[in-house]
């Protein structure tokens, strides 16, 4: 496996580009900002309808940009959804079907997965991680062995943003890290400290075309928003543990703001590429509060199939060439980006075996969405959309909090006429859950024998 991925990556550097990614490649490459935020709920964005949040940062991405309504996470959950994310690929075949342990020595993605930031770098990109990897804790599985030039961040799922430390699964432990080695920021704030790294990294590399990853821990537990921001939320009655969500997201929003301010100072934020997503829906858990996030009309939150757990905001904006103040109603994937950002920036995947479509005709031209079929996997849950329809395998509600005992072995939802899936129509439909129940199967078996034969 090892070996045919570095023959893959040699092979992609020497491949020659052809019509318009000839021409791309001529011209000066754009940057490229993924901001992927942690646990934001579906429609927790100003721009998406949330009637007590102010966002105004995230907001004017959209302004300056297209907005999807009908976007999907790879996964409901952490590691499979940074996963597909990275690899174009469904969390499944890229090795990460749930979540990656937190602890030191513990190996996440496997090492031959093709990353964007491997595909980048072989077009000349400077790339960066920085803030949250949860894709493993191995010298093999940590950015800089994943094709990042440069990362600063925590390892695990999620840490404390002033001590840094993984703290409710004891003994505490500190996990920041700096070019694969530990170093120290005592009580500095985490999302400033993120700001600063790719503030430095950008000013480096401003005369050359570079890559961030920018994975915020924010609006993840633990809820560490600025005073200011509770106190903003508490003095219009939002109620508990709302307050604490939204102060964390519109802090996250200023930061978010920091962040382009800075693309604005150098002077190149109208030739940078900057797209914003959430990984999943909003988190439930205890340490959550049990809630604070939301997903509006859609049924579920994160760790679930319905669409609470996987529609998430997304945004991409590139002023200088892709449209303003733009929505696309099409159904569109996170594994989508990869192939979306190598168009546009003329790196050659054709010889990655990729889930995702490119969009740019979706995101330029509003061409219809390149996705007949959609599949997702978590633990023993299942679910499979083609158009309207959408067939779940032991779905979990979420909503609420965590789900104990059985779940309905099939769930089958129009969302044309039920977006908020509460109608079970497994009994009046029996010929599209067989037909969708098929669609999946084969879909498994095909993905299964793919990896097996080394993803081709």
């Amino acid at each position: 496996m090892l070996v045919s991925r570095y023959l893959i990556y040699l092979l992609l550097i020497g491949i020659a580009f052809s019509g318009a990614s000839r021409q791309l490649a001529a011209a000066r490459k754009p940057n490229v900002v993924i901001i992927y935020t942690d646990d934001q709920g579906a429609i927790d964005l100003g721009c998406y309808g949330s009637p007590d949040l102010k966002t105004p940062h995230m907001d004017r991405l959209a302004d300056q940009g297209v907005r999807f309504t009908q976007f999907y996470a790879a996964a409901p959950v952490c590691s499979p959804s940074r996963a597909g994310l990275l690899t174009g690929r469904f969390p499944v075949r890229a090795g990460v079907p749930g979540n990656v342990s937190s602890k030191r020595g513990n190996p996440g993605m496997p090492t031959d997965q093709i990353t964007i930031a491997e595909a980048m770098r072989t077009v000349g990109y400077a790339t960066a991680h920085i803030g949250k990897w949860h894709l493993g804790y191995t010298d093999a599985t940590m950015p800089n062995a994943q094709g990042f030039d440069h990362s600063f961040g925590h390892m695990g799922g999620c840490i404390d943003n002033y001590s840094h430390f993984f703290y409710w699964n004891g003994p505490n432990r500190h996990d920041l890290w700096r070019q694969g080695k530990r170093t120290r920021a005592d009580g500095e704030y985490f999302p400033a400290l993120m700001v600063a790294e790719a503030a430095h990294f950008m000013e480096r590399h401003r005369e050359d075309p570079f890559f961030i990853y920018f994975a915020m821990n924010a609006p993840h537990y633990p809820y560490q928003g600025h005073p200011q921001w509770l106190r903003y939320y508490e003095q219009r009655g939002v109620p508990h543990p709302r307050t604490l969500y939204n102060a964390f997201l519109s802090t996250q929003d200023d930061y978010i703001g920091q962040l382009l301010a800075k693309l604005d100072q150098l002077g190149i934020r109208e030739d940078t590429i900057v797209i914003l997503q959430s990984d999943h829906g909003h988190s439930t858990e205890q340490r959550a509060h049990f809630g604070g996030g939301s997903a509006g009309p859609y049924r579920g939150a994160k760790f679930s199939l319905f669409e609470g757990g996987i529609r998430v905001p997304a945004i991409i904006s590139w002023p200088s060439q892709l449209p303003q103040g733009a929505v696309r109603n099409q159904i569109a994937h996170s594994c989508d980006w990869l192939p979306t950002i190598a168009a546009y920036c003329g790196v050659d995947v054709s010889e990655l075996d990729l889930d995702g479509t490119s969009l740019t005709e979706v995101i330029a031209d509003d061409k219809p969405s390149p996705h007949d079929v959609l599949h997702w996997t978590i633990g023993d849950s299942w679910a499979v959309r083609s158009g309207q329809w959408k067939l779940l395998s032991k779905p979990r509600d979420t909503s609420k909090g965590p789900v104990k005992g059985p779940a309905a072995p099939l769930f089958l939802v129009d969302l044309a006429d039920d977006l908020s899936e509460r109608k079970n129509l497994v009994a009046s439909h029996p010929q599209v859950v067989d037909r969708l129940a098929t669609l999946h199967e084969e879909w498994w078996r095909s993905a299964r024998d793919r990896e097996a034969d080394g993803g081709k």
